[in-house]
């Protein structure tokens, strides 16, 4: 009884506090003050939504554009509360951003309890041609992902997502956004991982199949993430290979596991002579997929497998080696990529290749000063055991000639200055082929995971060249550039046909800013680019379209 009296006391002296505010406050924020003493019997947040609005970022007044599915929520749900309350709560989110907003449905018990409204920017955004960048769908991955975290960190078990105007791209932010690598930790420190799902109506035309597509790139990038993850100690050469038999042959892709002794019957001594130095013995994998006829040439895919990477005899420095267990990207890569291939059915033949093996040091490293034999019959001066990964490359280059592929496109991480050069912006990509170039600098534009020609000039292999007591050195003379002469290097191992080197090293780890969408860590790239790749190189015009001019 006393209790209940106390109660009506306090509710009489805020009505009286709040009475004067109440004559010239919008109806919309006497609805709020009412909820505010009202008791909701709604669980803790377990829900949630993302949806959009459109505002000009430049302009602090801009009361902002609902998307289609965002007002019909409003209206249905929320009676016009929810772009009330949004306009309220400040200026319109930007492009990143995400605001959420608890109980903003009429009912007692809210279908969904926290609804993020995420900032898109401008409705006319679209390809950028100075930034090489598909602004729309960009801000979309960025905007949904932050909002999916933001929901992940109040522990929502199920959230729904709208298409924001391209469901693909609404798919990957969310699932690349809430992914965290946390095998290793124990249940009770894990971070809550939320389903997904797409938001629709009956009123809506939903794309389903962008939605299933965004899935798939993203599960594929996620997938090079938890390979680039794991330790160097529970990821060799051998449970690599078992985790890919156990990973593809689920998705209709044959893999084939070769030994040591069947890359010395290949003569692949620049190989070799990377591993040798380790408990661990090399592993060649190669991935065979087929989704049109038997007769097509394939195109060839080619992934760096170096499981962990002191540098050899020349040992990195102590920084740098805890990052060294991802020096398998390529191979992480390849193996990701001919699993969306598999799972989207793709009408196109893909052969991976990928030598496994560990540098380290030992009583039988390798050493400066030696010389290998190539699969080619070219002798390779070992200027530098630390720059391992073009040997291991470069056997492998020489044996994918045996399947008279399309192209050969080729992942590693060949050269750390990458990351002096483009940072974490952009892939640096080397090819023979203008048509390749075309290619994934066009599928880079769509997934936001871009890419930038480097040159490829005859100045840089005279460099690698440039040595008297064998055909060409695996550390070229003189100073500067030294992706471009890894990427020379590799040129002399690919005696014909359209080639493409995508250097990996610069985009292998993220601090968490670029990118709203990846954590801190690993980062997966390229893969999703590496998929459009394949997937364009089937269609006869992927250009970016211009808007005509009107008269």
């Amino acid at each position: 009884m006393f209790k209940m009296l106390r109660l009506n006391a306090s509710a009489k002296c805020i009505a009286n506090i709040f009475n004067p505010m109440r004559r010239y406050a919008h109806q919309a924020i006497n609805q709020m003050l009412q909820l505010q003493h009202t008791e909701i019997c709604a669980d803790s947040p377990s829900r949630g939504l993302v949806l959009g609005v459109y505002a000009d970022e430049d302009d602090k007044t801009d009361t902002g554009i609902l998307t289609p599915a965002a007002w019909r929520y409003n209206v249905s749900r929320t009676n016009g509360r929810l772009i009330e309350v949004l306009r309220m709560s400040g200026p319109m989110p930007k492009r990143g951003e995400a605001r959420i907003l608890f109980a903003v449905e009429v009912d007692k018990t809210p279908y969904y309890s926290a609804v993020a409204v995420v900032g898109l920017g401008k409705e006319c955004l679209g390809y950028n041609p100075y930034e090489l960048l598909d602004e729309q769908k960009e801000t979309i991955r960025r905007s949904v992902a932050k909002a999916c975290m933001e929901l992940g960190r109040i522990d929502t078990s199920r959230i729904e997502v709208e298409d924001c105007g391209h469901a693909e791209s609404a798919a990957e932010g969310a699932a690349l956004g809430i992914w965290a690598y946390q095998e290793l930790k124990s249940r009770s420190a894990r971070i809550t991982i939320p389903a997904i799902d797409l938001y629709t109506t009956k009123e809506s035309v939903c794309d389903l199949e962008g939605w299933r597509i965004g899935l798939q790139k993203a599960a594929a990038q996620n997938l090079t993430r938890q390979l680039q993850e794991m330790p160097a100690n529970l990821l060799t050469p051998t449970t690599f290979a078992q985790n890919v038999v156990e990973v593809l042959c689920k998705s209709g892709v044959n893999v084939e596991v070769k030994v040591e002794g069947w890359a010395e019957s290949q003569v692949m001594n620049a190989f070799l002579s990377v591993g040798k130095a380790s408990c661990e013995p090399p592993i060649f994998l190669e991935l065979s997929y087929y989704g049109t006829s038997p007769e097509e040439r394939p195109i060839v895919l080619v992934g760096q497998g170096v499981t962990y990477d002191c540098g050899g005899l020349c040992l990195k420095d102590c920084p740098t080696l805890k990052w060294m267990r991802g020096d398998m990207t390529g191979a992480a890569v390849v193996v990701a990529a001919c699993r969306a291939v598999a799972a989207l059915r793709l009408p196109v033949n893909i052969r991976g290749l990928i030598p496994l093996c560990e540098n380290v040091m030992g009583c039988n490293s390798f050493r400066p000063g030696d010389t290998v034999k190539s699969m080619n019959g070219k002798h390779i001066k070992i200027n530098c055991t630390d720059h391992e990964d073009i040997l291991v490359l470069a056997d492998t280059l020489l044996y994918a000639q045996n399947f008279c592929p399309k192209c050969i496109v080729d992942v590693g991480n060949t050269s750390p200055w990458s990351h002096d050069v483009l940072g974490e912006a952009a892939s640096g990509v080397y090819t023979n082929s203008e048509i390749l170039w075309q290619q994934i600098k066009h599928a880079s534009m769509h997934t936001g995971d871009r890419v930038w020609r480097m040159p490829l000039w005859d100045y840089y292999t005279s460099e690698v060249t440039k040595t008297d007591s064998a055909d060409l050195a695996n550390y070229g003379a003189g100073r500067g550039g030294r992706p471009c002469k890894a990427a020379a290097f590799l040129r002399e191992f690919v005696p014909c046909g359209q080639w493409m080197h995508i250097d990996s090293s610069n985009v292998m780890t993220t601090k968490g800013t670029t990118f709203e969408y990846l954590r801190a860590g690993m980062a997966g790239r390229p893969t999703r680019t590496l998929i459009e790749f394949i997937a364009q190189t089937i269609c006869k015009d992927t250009a970016p379209k211009f808007p005509k001019k009107q008269n």
